[in-house]
């Protein structure tokens, strides 16, 4: 967590920030291209990120997303939050549907899988979730959806 940190939470919880989703996304996507990945939103916020590349579902063309992560094992942990909004965002159908996504955490890029994490276990991870975003349980309170949550491990290079 940085100096940031506490307005990144306080600016998250605002009720009205879905509708620049779109604009903070593009933003990002640009801040992280320009400098290779060395910085984005979040990361000058002080709270972990990374971009999550996966192929969609229909179209076979692959989409990049910045997301705001958590570490947890040997992985991390992303939530389909959508900031609390109806719908889950379009990456979630799009990583239910994959065999594997791409995530780049700064400039460093790996091949990972992604599991879907229900039941108590999702409980569980939610809380440790809550530690790094409290905004997450604004999030749900929101909305009638169950926040999707998924575990992205990364997979091990053969030898």
């Amino acid at each position: 967590m940085g100096m940031l940190t506490p307005l990144a939470i306080k600016i998250g919880s605002l009720t009205w920030m879905p509708r620049l989703l779109p604009q903070i996304t593009w933003l990002d996507k640009l801040i992280q291209r320009i400098t290779r990945g060395h910085w984005s939103i979040l990361r000058i916020a002080g709270l972990p990120n990374l971009m999550l590349t996966v192929v969609g579902r229909k179209s076979g063309v692959p989409h990049s997303t910045p997301l705001l992560c958590v570490p947890y094992r040997n992985g991390q942990l992303i939530a389909g939050s959508n900031f609390g909004g109806p719908k889950a965002p379009v990456w979630v159908v799009n990583v239910r549907a994959a065999d594997r996504v791409t995530v780049a955490v700064g400039p460093e890029q790996h091949e990972a899988t992604a599991r879907e994490i229900t039941g108590e276990e999702r409980e569980a991870v939610w809380q440790h979730m809550l530690k790094t975003w409290p905004n997450y349980a604004r999030y749900a309170a929101r909305t009638d959806r169950t926040i999707p949550v998924f575990f992205l491990e990364p997979i091990k290079a053969s030898a």
